[in-house]
């Protein structure tokens, strides 16, 4: 798979990021894949999964203030960067193209 291939996992936290806007913190993120796919998803791997996106330059981040029901923890906050929007329309289009006719 080279650099620029979408992932399926990888599809779901975008698209997870995408749908919860403002509110795309880890455990929302996961909270949303497991809610619209009926899947199980590890902790672990969403967060790996979270940097690796980062990494790439597909996703950004920002550290929100400490909540008390955190225990004074901070969230950290993700959003798309505009790869990730390409990285999906490219994808959604590809789909779609192979599911005609």
């Amino acid at each position: 798979m080279s650099r620029k291939t979408l992932g399926e996992f990888e599809h779901l936290i975008l698209l997870s990021i995408l749908r919860l806007g403002e509110n795309a913190y880890g455990a929302a993120i996961i909270d949303e894949v497991e809610e619209r796919t009926g899947r199980s998803v590890n902790q672990a791997a969403a967060y790996l999964t979270l940097r690796r996106l980062e990494e790439k330059g597909w996703v950004g981040s920002r550290m929100g203030a400490p909540t008390a029901e955190r225990g004074g923890r901070a969230k950290r906050f993700f959003q798309l960067r505009p790869e990730a929007h390409a990285r999906l329309k490219n994808s959604r289009a590809e789909l779609l193209s192979m599911w005609d006719g």
